[in-house]
């Protein structure tokens, strides 16, 4: 056998060894990166129904007063429209978004028509903005008049 060639050949058998090794290794590499974005599936997947169980039991449900079904308002969500709300608290939140300044209860109960002077006719007005205030829908201000340690509940409304 030629010595040269001999040479030649552990020389070329020595590099393919290698470049096996170092193949061997990222492929180890690359598996066990495969298998930690499996987990972060799995996990993203549980996290993701989670959520969603979540949010499901977070949705307003309609509640049963007097063995009637009552319409609930729904929290403020970017994906929930005011198509959903029952027409008068549309209205509403035209009113307030129309006015493009904070206003209050009685000036709503005016452009609604509501005889704002009647204190019964005004109470049920008031409770509607409140609830969609409670619910994310406009915010509350403090009136100029009202002190700041004032536990009264009057209040702007502003459209958020």
């Amino acid at each position: 056998m030629n010595p040269e060639l001999l040479q030649r050949i552990t020389a070329r058998r020595a590099e393919l060894d290698e470049l096996e090794e170092r193949l061997a290794k990222e492929l180890a590499e690359v598996r066990a990166e495969r298998d930690e974005l499996a987990v972060a599936e799995r996990v993203l997947e549980r996290v993701s129904e989670q959520l969603a169980d979540e949010r499901a039991s977070a949705a307003p449900v309609p509640g049963q007063v007097g063995g009637r079904a009552v319409m609930l308002i729904p929290h403020h969500a970017s994906d929930v429209e005011e198509t959903v709300l029952p027409p008068e608290y549309q209205r509403i939140l035209a009113i307030v978004r129309q006015a493009a300044r904070p206003v209050m209860a009685r000036q709503v109960g005016e452009t609604l028509g509501v005889d704002i002077s009647v204190r019964s006719k005004l109470e049920p007005l008031r409770g509607k903005p409140v609830r969609l205030t409670d619910r994310g829908c406009y915010g509350k201000r403090p009136t100029a008049g009202s002190p700041p340690a004032c536990n009264q509940t009057r209040h702007h409304l502003a459209v958020r």
